[in-house]
């Protein structure tokens, strides 16, 4: 038996103090079972090349807990180890042997799979032991070694007895780790980190039921076995060719990454690149609907099919993080933060690429089949809408397949709608007035009086439409987009003609006076207009700027860096002075019937706009009542 001292030097401890940056003492066993699939896939590089003249057959590794003892034992029937390569690999501390084994097989290895620098390696293990133990025979014909160490820089090295290649880990479990010891636990983290490792992983038995004999009776229970349990898929969907894939094993690899997930995906998009970066993957559509926040099942980043995180901000471009799957990439730096990460010229060129896969995927679908493509447009809207105002490339291609629905139900690309209202909805200034609606049954009339009018009405009701519309009328040229709310229909969009009204100036003022003795100056501005006789004698609006800023601010735009969060509510009360009403207004015998005449007309504009509530409502309702008997 030999004795010695773990050799740490200023040229390697640096390295291991940075990776000493991980806070969860549960990645021990993620970076064990990586070495243990390394030392597996080495040596079936080296059995395809001819340098190991083995049977690579069907390795598996095992991970085995024994409560009593305290141990966890992870065991592999990979390349193994000489006594020489423990004394080198394991007690010069962060020495890494995969990093070494590609260097020197970097031509023929470069798709072997191998991990190789991940993490804190083999000396995690020490994060929760008090003792761990190698015992490891190579595939070369050399005797077994065994190496102990108690966590301190002193350890012992002896021959074993072991007979079949590979080597096993024994982790003496610290008392304070004792959560280590549990099936449960060990099961947990194996789903959670090792759930697509190329190499199958066993971890106890499971029953499995078997089809009756032909001859059995009814009430006979079906036979069982025991098998073992195999806990992961070593070839996930995302490792394979696209072409090897048909739409149900892309929804089967789904329900694999998300069982709790119940809806089907909208469609999905696979990523396979090997230059000038390294990164395949497969993305998922879910039906998001109007809620930006509903990140419930993230996608997963994978290194060399290793989980590392579910958090890839700063890895894949922020609008895109609403969508779920997979991405698998050796080239992503791990353990930094996500400002170098957005700094870093590798994942910048990754960030690009997947956001024009995803780009090219969406135009594809739009060009073959656009109805298709319409159907889901409310599900898949936010994603793209979300990219058209944060990332200019994606707004340059999205601009051909982005999707413009009607209050009647009808989509139109931009290009689209532009050609069908340019004649219709240019105003005297020679500008092309968009109209939109955000709620058709609270905005029913303002829309109604627009579609009379022969205009076509927008329904933009995701919860970033403010945004969007700003950004679209900064990117294209001679276009406004206007609410149909936002003033009375005749000034939404000005044409050369005027109305005539029915009163004289000094006849407007006497009613001005009138209206704001009731109307509450607070919260609205009087505007007299010449209108339709038809039209509503009274309609409320909210001046477009006012409220989407407004808006803006609530979905944290630009809303709040012109103070439009605090200012009060401030309405404009349009009145039609063309209208029968406001005649009879005029014409009102007493100041108490004016007085109510002005009122019950106010609140039933107030009401059209949902803006009536409370002891004001009960108050109006009382006087209807009144009036009608």
């Amino acid at each position: 038996m030999a004795t010695g001292s773990i050799n740490v030097s200023v040229e390697n401890i640096f390295p291991l103090i940075k990776k000493f940056l991980y806070s969860d003492h549960e990645i021990f066993l993620r970076e064990l079972i990586s070495n243990a699939t390394d030392a597996t896939l080495k040596l079936k590089h080296l059995s395809n090349i001819g340098e190991a003249k083995v049977d690579y057959g069907n390795p598996m590794i095992e991970v085995k807990v024994d409560k009593e003892k305290r141990q966890l034992h992870i065991i592999d029937q990979g390349i193994g180890m000489t006594k020489e390569e423990v004394e080198k690999y394991i007690n010069q501390v962060a020495f890494s042997g995969a990093e070494e084994f590609l260097e020197k097989y970097k031509d023929s290895a470069k798709d072997s799979g191998i991990i190789g620098h991940f993490g804190l390696g083999f000396y995690s293990a020490f994060m929760v032991a008090d003792k761990v133990e190698i015992i490891t025979k190579s595939f070369k014909d050399e005797p077994a070694a065994h190496w102990t160490c108690d966590g301190s820089p002193s350890y012992t090295i002896e021959s074993a007895d072991k007979q079949d290649r590979g080597t096993e880990i024994i982790l003496h479990i610290s008392e304070d780790e004792s959560e280590f010891l549990e099936d449960s636990k060990i099961s947990e983290l194996l789903t959670k980190y090792n759930k697509f490792m190329p190499v199958p992983i066993k971890f106890g038995t499971k029953t499995e039921t078997l089809p009756k004999p032909e001859d059995a009776k009814e009430e006979d229970p079906a036979p069982t076995q025991e098998v073992d349990n195999i806990i992961n898929n070593p070839n996930p969907a995302w490792t394979k060719q696209p072409t090897e894939l048909e739409d149900p094993d892309y929804k089967s690899f789904y329900r694999e990454l998300y069982p709790m997930q119940f809806e089907e995906p909208l469609f999905n998009i696979h990523l396979n690149v090997d230059y000038p970066f390294n990164l395949t993957g497969i993305l998922y559509f879910p039906k998001l609907g109007q809620d930006m926040n509903m990140q419930k099942d993230r996608i997963q980043l994978y290194q060399n099919q290793v989980f590392v995180t579910d958090n890839v901000e700063g890895i894949v471009p922020e609008f895109l993080t609403m969508l779920r799957g997979v991405i698998d990439s050796p080239d992503i730096p791990l353990n930094v933060s996500r400002s170098y990460l957005q700094a870093d010229g590798a994942v910048k060129k990754i960030s690009s690429y997947i956001t024009r896969k995803v780009a090219d995927k969406l135009s594809s679908l739009f060009k073959n089949n656009r109805e298709d493509f319409e159907q889901k447009w409310n599900d898949i809207k936010i994603v793209i809408e979300y990219g058209m105002l944060s990332e200019d490339k994606f707004f340059e291609k999205a601009d051909k397949f982005a999707l413009y629905p009607t209050v009647d139900n009808t989509y139109l690309t931009f290009e689209e709608l532009q050609e069908k209202i340019k004649d219709t909805q240019t105003d005297k200034d020679g500008k092309t007035v968009i109209l939109y609606a955000s709620n058709k049954d609270e905005q029913h009339a303002y829309i109604g009086a627009a579609k009379d009018k022969g205009y076509e009405v927008l329904l933009l009701d995701s919860p970033i439409v403010s945004h969007l519309i700003q950004k679209l009328e900064t990117s294209k040229e001679n276009i406004s987009f206007v609410r149909v709310d936002a003033d009375h229909i005749d000034n939404l969009i000005k044409k050369d003609e005027e109305k005539i009204s029915k009163l004289s100036d000094e006849e407007k003022e006497a009613l001005k006076t009138d209206l704001e003795q009731v109307v509450p100056k607070e919260k609205y501005t009087v505007q007299l207009e010449a209108m339709d006789s038809n039209a509503s004698p009274f309609i409320i609006t909210q001046p477009e700027f006012m409220r989407r800023m407004k808006e803006m601010q609530q979905t944290g735009g630009g809303g709040g860096m012109f103070g439009m969060g605090g200012l009060p509510e401030m309405y404009n009360l349009i009145v039609n002075t063309n209208h029968e009403l406001i005649s009879q207004i005029r014409e009102a015998k007493t100041d108490k019937k004016k007085e109510r005449l002005i009122k019950q007309s106010l609140d039933l504009a107030r009401l059209s706009q949902n803006l009536l509530k409370g002891e004001e409502l009960t108050n109006f309702i009382k006087r209807s009542f009144e009036m009608i008997k």
